[in-house]
């Protein structure tokens, strides 16, 4: 669906604050399908590990790949990658395909900030506030993507490149 189509008619995405796991990935496959039918020119993905993100399921990598397209930024951000080839196999696939919307991050180490879980777009945003309990909110509010990407800049200052599309080997 065209970024142009009345609001009225964009996917609901979810705006106060959530609790439990549950809510948690009702919120981010809402979030995954409203990037494709709105046609999000940048989202940030950003979780000290990923461990419990559906990233592997065949839905959210439907809606990835509809929402790939030239002119498309998808950041990823993570303290370590090392989930992802056992836990999200067909995200890994996905991943090397449209390696050239991807930019992924680690940022670890002395010094360095602590990643936050959260959804950054350029309207909305999902922040976890508690991942263990999987408590967070989501908004609208201009003035909470600010703070959030605020964040993401700090750590992505302190970030260098990870999670490679390919392996080259002997």
């Amino acid at each position: 669906m065209p970024t142009d189509m009345p609001p009225s008619e964009r996917p609901a995405l979810p705006d106060g604050p959530f609790d439990g796991r549950v809510a948690f990935d009702a919120h981010l496959r809402s979030a995954f399908a409203a990037a494709a039918q709105q046609g999000w020119r940048e989202i940030v993905f950003s979780d000290p590990g990923f461990a419990d993100w559906p990233l592997g399921e065949r839905r959210t990598i439907a809606a990835l790949q509809a929402w790939a397209a030239s002119g498309r930024s998808l950041v990823l951000l993570a303290e370590d990658f090392q989930v992802f080839d056992r836990s999200h196999a067909r995200f890994v696939e996905w991943r090397r395909l449209w390696s050239h919307v991807v930019d992924a991050r680690a940022c670890s180490g002395a010094g360095a900030p602590s990643v936050p879980s959260l959804i950054l777009t350029s309207t909305w945003s999902l922040h976890r506030v508690d991942p263990e309990r999987s408590r967070g909110v989501c908004s609208h509010q201009a003035d909470s993507r600010r703070a959030l990407r605020e964040r993401i800049d700090e750590c992505l200052r302190h970030a260098r490149p990870a999670f490679p599309a390919t392996t080259l080997g002997l």
